[in-house]
């Protein structure tokens, strides 16, 4: 993908600490469940026995999709920009669910077909008003790839220099399910028709057809070997942007928030060449959207919620923060057998 970001594997010399610390907590062994792995993760990535979720943020990437015009979505390529809109006016569940949480949220046009106004939410980085539709060419220039990249590396930067050390993902784009469709079809060497969903909403004849307009996508494309390539041919320059900074932000040893489908997909993208990236990656949730759920039982992720979801934007990352501040304040603050006088399981 890049040259920027080397990914090492977590230095595991910790582990046993933090399972002592752990297993040392006033309650019976596991009682915790999934908050003894994010604490665990947390302490891993942080190499702290005092983990801490610091200024988290959300990025927000936009960007449109010249296949929309084959109508594999619901809605109208326009509500990108309108959703964009929405976000900067604070409308969006995203905003909502981050301003809960006292969580940051910038929004990133990486390719939205409409021009902003500047906003203080809002990133002006756009690579071009969309890509090209996949059915007809490739949907991006290499060029135009490794722009994308850089725009996600600069995002990272940025929330790194406000103090951030656990950074989520959220996307906006019409037709983007179909982007990571594919993705996931080739990464997975998994059939179309297993890989598609009904994104926002289409009819069974419409996904009927969105899955042949794939099919003959995949047909036509041939072969696709590197992450790089099929990025180019079938992705999305916000799927890019995300893929290249989650991949960034692991290697400056933040922990990453997955969200959706579309997040997840962008995170294979990387997986696939770069396996290390699943020692920083914790994955919020489980949406409807049915290739989410083959995707993440493939590589073997056990997301924290499961709540019918399906809506994108990182509302999961959002609605997962607390349950890392409740993973931190109980490793760090719950007493011990020791401490607090109890007697221990005989």
């Amino acid at each position: 993908m890049d040259k920027f970001s080397t990914i090492f594997p977590v230095n595991r010399a910790l582990l046993p600490q933090i399972k002592a610390t752990i297993d040392n907590k006033s309650m019976p062994l596991g009682a915790l469940g999934q908050l003894e792995d994010i604490a665990t993760i947390l302490a891993l990535v942080q190499q702290s026995l005092q983990p801490a979720i610091d200024a988290p943020h959300i990025l927000v990437f936009a960007a449109d999709h010249g296949i929309a015009q084959n109508g594999v979505s619901a809605y109208p390529q326009s509500v990108t920009w309108q959703m964009v809109m929405n976000f900067l006016a604070g409308g969006a569940a995203i905003n909502v669910f981050a301003n809960q949480h006292g969580t940051t949220l910038k929004v990133i046009d990486v390719g939205v077909n409409h021009s902003f106004e500047a906003h203080p939410q809002l990133e002006n980085a756009k690579v071009a008003m969309g890509t090209h539709n996949f059915s007809d060419e490739a949907a991006m220039s290499v060029e135009q790839l490794h722009e994308a990249f850089q725009i996600g590396r600069e995002q990272v930067d940025k929330a790194i220099a406000a103090g951030c050390n656990t950074i989520g993902f959220g996307e906006m784009g019409i037709a983007n399910t179909s982007s990571a469709a594919l993705i996931m079809s080739y990464c997975l060497d998994l059939p179309i028709a297993d890989c598609t969903g009904r994104g926002t909403g289409i009819t069974g004849q419409q996904l009927q057809k969105k899955i042949a307009i794939l099919k003959k996508v995949k047909k036509e494309r041939g072969p696709l070997q590197t992450s790089d390539d099929i990025l180019q041919n079938v992705g999305g320059l916000e799927i890019a942007a995300m893929a290249s900074a989650m991949r960034y932000a692991a290697s400056r040893q933040l922990t990453i928030l997955i969200d959706g489908f579309i997040c997840t997909a962008a995170y294979l993208s990387v997986y696939r060449e770069h396996p290390h990236i699943a020692d920083y990656a914790i994955f919020c949730h489980q949406s409807e959207e049915q290739g989410h759920q083959k995707l993440l039982s493939a590589i073997g992720a056990s997301p924290l919620l499961a709540m019918n979801l399906r809506l994108g934007e990182g509302t999961g990352c959002a609605l997962a923060v607390p349950m890392l501040h409740a993973a931190v304040n109980f490793f760090n603050n719950m007493a011990s057998f020791d401490s607090a006088n109890v007697d221990r399981a005989s």
